[in-house]
């Protein structure tokens, strides 16, 4: 069964939003807007909310993302985020992501992908993979897993992404039967 995506995250947050906060989301937005903040700067908005108002994180995004929408913003898809973090340095990079995301997408049916600014998540029931182009020669490989296989490619880290495990590949053939298995793998532990 398929976690919440992150609209129905929103919505929950949103629903809830004056229980939480003493507030409604509309409330909140028009606060941002007499604020002098610039909505469109969403890490200083959620600064602000927590500074000067103590609103939790996830109140925190929901309000900057609702603040921002309102002065004119649209979240990029998810080609648009996959473009703009291999662009310039990292465009050298892109075939390993599009090699990571054929791979990952024929997992099953049930992966989606989704985007965020520094990287690309790839869900099941819950994320289980993200891959991020860490530097300008290096992809990095997030893998969320229960129980890790044992590998010499993975290292523990919680990055990026939801991952409890990472590896990194700086050209297409470092994509390996090996790395097949780890993707395999966390796909699986995720369902």
């Amino acid at each position: 069964m398929r976690g919440k995506s992150p609209k129905d995250m929103m919505q929950a947050v949103t629903a809830s939003m004056q229980e939480r906060t003493g507030k409604t989301l509309e409330e909140w937005v028009t606060l941002v807007q007499s604020s002098g903040l610039d909505a469109l700067d969403q890490g200083a908005v959620r600064r602000w909310l927590k500074t000067t108002h103590g609103v939790l994180q996830n109140s925190q995004w929901a309000i900057a993302d609702a603040a921002a929408r309102a002065a004119g913003w649209t979240a990029p898809t998810i080609d648009e985020y996959v473009s703009q973090q291999y662009d310039g340095a990292k465009a050298a990079l892109r075939p390993v992501y599009e090699r990571l995301h054929a791979l990952l997408t024929a997992l099953g049916p049930d992966v989606v992908v989704e985007g965020r600014a520094t990287y690309i998540p790839f869900v099941r029931a819950r994320q289980f993979a993200a891959v991020a182009a860490a530097t300008k020669s290096r992809v990095d490989v997030g893998l969320r897993y229960t129980k890790a296989p044992r590998s010499t490619l993975l290292v523990e880290s919680a990055a990026p992404g939801q991952a409890t495990h990472k590896l990194s590949l700086q050209a297409v053939s470092d994509i390996t039967a090996g790395v097949e298995q780890l993707l395999r793998a966390a796909y699986e532990q995720n369902g």
